[in-house]
């Protein structure tokens, strides 16, 4: 039975419950991080509260716990439940209030859950055929650089490529890439790996940083620019990277073959860096 924290207790997940009235439930008015956790060790634990405290200050919401006490509630967390690697979910709400009303309540009682479950990353089976990924117009708000509980319009767009039979749904903005609606979207042209810069239209991804050192580190020439949607439908590779899913290969894009239809060489490479580089600083390796 998988155990979580809620506002200072540790108990079963199926039994923690929250007000009708927190926030959070009336409005989405939280933030959260997904962290994933290999042989229980945290990952990039402290990039992850650095960004949650960024999403909380602009949402005026005052961070409830200190970096230590965070980092010790993560790691109670993952003591108590079962799997060596873990898929940790962290969550702050406003909090619920007397009434429901769209101001902030004068009193702010924060809502702090934590929850684990076992980290399921892509299979054998996908990385080796590369995901499946359709494309949509970015219709989400102008704040993506913050990571709220607000994800309707980033469920619609998740559900767009499932309803297509896809894995993700790659997203544009007036003719650019921005991400997708749970990853981060890079793309590969005559062996130089590209990647849009970070602003108010995307999510500042811990794995998106994490690509992006291990290509300075090796020596894989990378730029950071705006990238044009045609530039994404003819590009010789396009990966997705988060925090579950790692480094993907997204090999057909709208039903056509991405370059030629299979992992490329660039993006077989980055995952082996990438397994390498935690071997070495999660397991110890």
């Amino acid at each position: 039975m998988s155990l979580c924290y809620l506002n200072g207790r540790y108990l079963p997940l199926e039994d923690a419950q929250v007000s009708p009235m927190d926030r959070g439930f009336l409005f989405g008015d939280g933030a959260y991080e997904v962290i994933p956790v290999y042989s229980r060790r945290p990952f990039r634990l402290d990039e992850h509260l650095a960004r949650l405290a960024s999403t909380l200050a602009a949402m005026r919401l005052p961070n409830p716990h200190a970096e230590q006490e965070w980092a010790a509630m993560v790691r109670e967390v993952v003591d108590r439940n079962p799997w060596d690697d873990q898929s940790l979910y962290l969550q702050v709400t406003r909090g619920a209030d007397m009434r429901r009303n769209h101001a902030f309540p004068e009193v702010v009682r924060p809502s702090v859950f934590l929850m684990s479950e076992a980290l399921v990353t892509p299979s054998r089976e996908l990385r080796q055929s590369g995901a499946s990924a359709v494309s949509a117009a970015d219709f989400r708000w102008l704040r993506c650089d913050l990571k709220t509980t607000s994800l309707l319009a980033n469920c619609l767009l998740r559900q767009h490529a499932v309803d297509h039979g896809c894995h993700e749904t790659v997203l544009f903005r007036d003719g650019f890439l921005t991400e997708g609606s749970a990853s981060s979207i890079f793309i590969v042209r005559d062996g130089v790996l590209l990647a849009s810069p970070k602003n108010h239209l995307m999510l500042p991804g811990i794995t998106y940083d994490v690509v992006l050192e291990l290509a300075a580190a090796n020596g894989l020439p990378h730029q950071l620019r705006e990238i044009l949607e045609d530039e994404v439908r003819s590009a010789d590779e396009v990966w997705m990277t988060s925090s579950t899913r790692e480094v993907l290969a997204i090999t057909r894009l709208d039903g056509r073959p991405v370059g030629e239809g299979r992992p490329g060489p660039v993006s077989e490479q980055m995952y082996a860096w990438y397994q390498a580089f935690k071997t070495t600083v999660m397991r110890g390796g």
